[in-house]
Parts: structure tokens; sequence; C-alpha cells
């Protein structure tokens, strides 16, 4: 008996390396299901999404998963050789639409981002001459600005990130040391800016900023519980960019998990919040490709 595969494992190449991307079955008994590509954390590989992925197929949804460059099925492996940094995986979310453009063309089309794979997600849309997505969902995604902290957090925050910045520049790499993987430095001093400064960097000449308070494709921002890295608060912060945007913000309680939540075990948990994210792109079936 011939026996379906977990997911079929593509490559996509992009300028100075390779593109992991996981393609999932189609759900069962629907025709033109919409499609969820999910762009993940800083430093966690696809496969980590798998019980994310068959919660989001059994709510009616096609799924595909790509490895941000440098972690995972994803080359190059981050090196003192590497200065890759937002801007690249920002144009990487964009070479992975235009592979899965057969894929799309006529199907709702939502691009998910956890974490710094949100960020990505939100830059492509805001900075895309045309995007192929009906829809931008954010989960435990948050500008990490180390004044948008309301508790004790904010104090260790600055030092904390500027510190790890430092270290990469000194040994041409983050080498993972409690935190994010590793990881380019290039990637690296990009995020520690927003942690210090509250906005995203230049990226290949261009303040993303005004088009980031442009955009208009539909958003549903959640946060989750008991998030030790993007609370609540810094996803609110997110959303106040987002001032053209017609934005559903959203909290993802333990209550409603039934189970412990924080940044990155909601993934475990995940079969409401799953739920949450059919539902909103059941709402984009009219939507056309955005414009930013």
């Amino acid at each position: 008996m011939e026996v379906t595969p977990e997911y079929a494992q593509e490559f996509v190449d992009v300028p100075g390396g390779r593109l992991g991307v996981q393609i999932y079955p189609e759900p069962e008994g629907v025709t033109g299901a919409p499609v969820v590509v999910i762009c993940p954390a800083m430093g966690v590989r696809a496969r980590y999404y798998r019980p994310f992925a068959v919660a989001l197929r059994e709510a009616g949804l096609a799924v595909v998963v790509a490895d941000l460059r440098g972690t995972g099925a994803s080359t190059p492996a981050p090196s003192r050789a590497d200065r890759y940094g937002y801007a690249e995986l920002v144009t990487d979310v964009g070479a992975v639409l235009e592979s899965l453009k057969s894929r799309l063309d006529g199907r709702t089309r939502l691009l998910l981002g956890h974490s710094l794979g949100g960020q990505a997600a939100l830059l492509h849309v805001a900075l895309a001459e045309e995007t192929m997505v009906d829809g931008l969902a954010l989960l435990a995604v948050g500008v990490p600005y180390w004044r948008s902290y309301s508790d004790l957090r904010r104090y260790g925050l600055l030092p904390y990130s500027q510190g790890i910045a430092a270290v990469s520049t000194v040994l041409g790499v983050w080498p993972g040391w409690g935190f994010g993987g590793r990881q380019a430095r290039g990637v690296i001093r990009d995020w520690a800016y927003t942690a210090r400064t509250g906005r995203f960097p230049i990226l290949d000449g261009v303040d993303p900023e005004v088009a980031v308070r442009s955009v208009r494709t539909p958003v549903l921002a959640v946060s989750m519980d008991n998030d030790q890295f993007t609370p609540h608060e810094t996803l609110d912060y997110l959303c106040g960019m987002l001032t053209a945007a017609p934005v559903h913000r959203e909290r993802y309680t333990t209550a409603e998990a039934g189970g412990p939540l924080d940044h990155f075990t909601w993934v475990r948990a995940s079969a409401p919040l799953a739920a949450r994210v059919a539902g909103f792109a059941a709402g984009l079936t009219a939507v056309d490709p955005q414009i930013s």
C-alpha cells in the first residue's frame, strides 16, 4: 500500500543560498483550499511546526513551511563569511512565494509568520511592488523595543540585545549561546537595532517605516500568554505601526489552548489557534492580491 508522505521537501535557489520548503499534502475532502505559507522564528526549523501544520490541515487549509535562510534545510549555514540580514530574509519570502505561484494562483493566500518570520513577512508585504498574498497572520510577533515592555524585562533587554550584537560583531557570527540559534551577524545586527530603536532598519537603502504604515492587507495579529520574548505589549506596539491595515488583534490564552503557552510551546497546543487562522482565511476569499 502506498503511504502518503508527511510532506514533500523542495528547494528554492536564491542568491547566496538555497531555501528548504516543506509542502504538506492538501487537506482531505477540500478542493482549492486556502494556502498558508509559514515563516518560522529565528533559529527554529520548519519541522518544529509539524503539530501546527497538522492542525491547520485539519481545519481545511493547505500548508507550506519554509526554513529561514541558514536554518534547517536552508543554506548557507551561518558563518563569518555571511553578511546577510533582514534585507535578504525579506527577499527570501518573495522568492518562496514566487516558487509557489502555480500552486497559489486562483486560491486564497495567507502569509503567516512567527516572531522573526513575522517581521520578514510583514516587511515583504510592505516593500514588495506586488505581493501574492491576500492576508497576513502574525503569531507571537512583536517589535522587541525595550521601551515597549511593561515589566522589569525592559531594563535587561537593552543591554542583553546589544551585548549579543557586540559578540556577533567580534566573532563574525552569533554562535547561538542561549538565544536564537547560530545566526549571521547581519541578522543579529538588524534584530538588535529594532530592540534599541523600536524601528525597522534601513533595507537596501529604503526606510520601511512609511511602507509598513501604508500596508492595507488584512492582518490577524495574535499574541500568546506567558510569551517570554514578545509579550502582548510588543505586538500592540507593532500593530500601532499598521495605521492603514484592517487589523484583527487577538490573544491566545492558556485557558483556550488547554495547556501551557510561551513563545514556542503554543505550537504544541495550537488546534484552537489553527481554527482561528482558518476562520480568518475564510474571510479573505474575495480579497484580491494587494499592491503595497
